[in-house]
């Protein structure tokens, strides 16, 4: 066997097609089997450029002039197969003559894998972008149930120490003939006022320091003064708490349905942890919650009562006067007293 015929078998078992051509006319002078596979029968003489329709011959010839070689990529129907072959041409002397040798490599399998991997990282960078706009949205969620502090507690640890917060104010808020109201209007409308009522409540709540904890139906719960401690608890909760009342008084001068609150208020303790192992939810609890339940029961409508403790830290801005006693047990009493402000607009407010 010669060592052309060696060379040729080797070259058609690495699946390479071998081509030489005239530099100037880029007809054919030889070509190996595994290219004649790969492109058709062609005879030797024959122009090599009639084999690929809008092959840009003026860029092979400049590549070859000026860096002796040029790279491309061609791709066509193999027996109903898409191949892609890699085309490298270089310049070289045969007999002093100037010809160009051309190397063709199948690189249809790497260009598969190419798109595999593009298809991938597309699905991957979606599915990230997906799963980040879920966390965020999970996120979100769990902010609207907890403060920061706790959430990030329970991100880190998957559980939230019980804390004893002290002391703190609550605001207990409910509204009046809620379940007649109920009955007498379509579900979706009373639905509608909550959420309005409940985010204008939040977000006066935020302007003082004092968090909504719970609102289930026609009970709002807020405290100042946690999970942070904040000296001026009292007087953030009762400015809410008169801010909330104006808000309402205004909103029922340009709505239909009227909503008339009373506004139970309470300083003292509470503890402060996630409840439930499933459907948890954070939750506090503890005497300055359940005065500031009471005390709403106590309260007139559209009015504000509060336990002495809250009512000692209450500034001069305040009108206070005495509203009865608040029965906490049997046998034991607790003074209540009418908490007020001057009265003004919700603008100047």
């Amino acid at each position: 066997m010669t060592i052309a015929a060696i060379n040729e078998q080797l070259l058609r078992a690495i699946g390479v097609g071998v081509a030489l051509l005239d530099l100037d006319s880029f007809r054919l002078r030889f070509c190996n089997d595994t290219f004649r596979e790969w492109f058709g029968e062609i005879e030797i003489g024959g122009e090599l450029l009639d084999l690929f329709a809008g092959f840009d011959a003026d860029k092979l010839r400049e590549g070859l002039d000026t860096e002796g070689r040029y790279t491309t990529e061609t791709t066509f129907r193999l027996r109903r197969r898409t191949m892609t072959i890699a085309m490298s041409f270089n310049r070289a002397l045969d007999d002093g003559e100037a010809i160009a040798v051309l190397v063709c490599q199948n690189i249809s399998r790497i260009k598969e894998l190419e798109s595999m991997i593009d298809s991938y990282s597309m699905m991957v960078e979606r599915n990230t972008r997906e799963i980040k706009r879920e966390k965020e949205q999970v996120e979100k969620l769990l902010l609207n149930m907890m403060p920061r502090s706790v959430y990030e507690e329970y991100k880190t640890f998957g559980v939230v120490t019980p804390r004893l917060y002290e002391p703190v104010s609550v605001v207990c808020i409910d509204f009046i003939g809620f379940a007649e109201m109920v009955s007498a209007h379509d579900p979706a409308v009373i639905v509608s006022e909550l959420n309005d009522i409940y985010t204008a409540f939040d977000r006066i709540g935020e302007q003082f320091g004092c968090a909504r904890i719970r609102a289930v139906g026609d009970l709002y719960i807020a405290v100042a003064g946690m999970p942070d401690p904040a000296e001026d608890h009292a007087q953030s909760a009762a400015n809410a708490a008169i801010r909330f009342l104006r808000y309402l008084s205004q909103r029922n001068t340009s709505h239909q349905i009227q909503w008339t609150c009373r506004v139970g208020m309470a300083s003292g303790s509470v503890v402060g942890s996630v409840v439930g192992v499933q459907k948890y939810i954070y939750d506090v609890f503890g005497p300055a919650v359940i005065h500031a339940s009471r005390l709403r029961y106590h309260a007139r409508p559209m009015k504000i009562v509060g336990n002495a403790a809250l009512v000692e830290q209450l500034g001069s801005q305040f009108a206070i006067s005495d509203a009865g006693t608040l029965a906490l047990s049997e046998g034991e009493e607790e003074p209540a007293f009418a908490i007020e402000a001057e009265v003004r607009t919700l603008q100047d407010s």
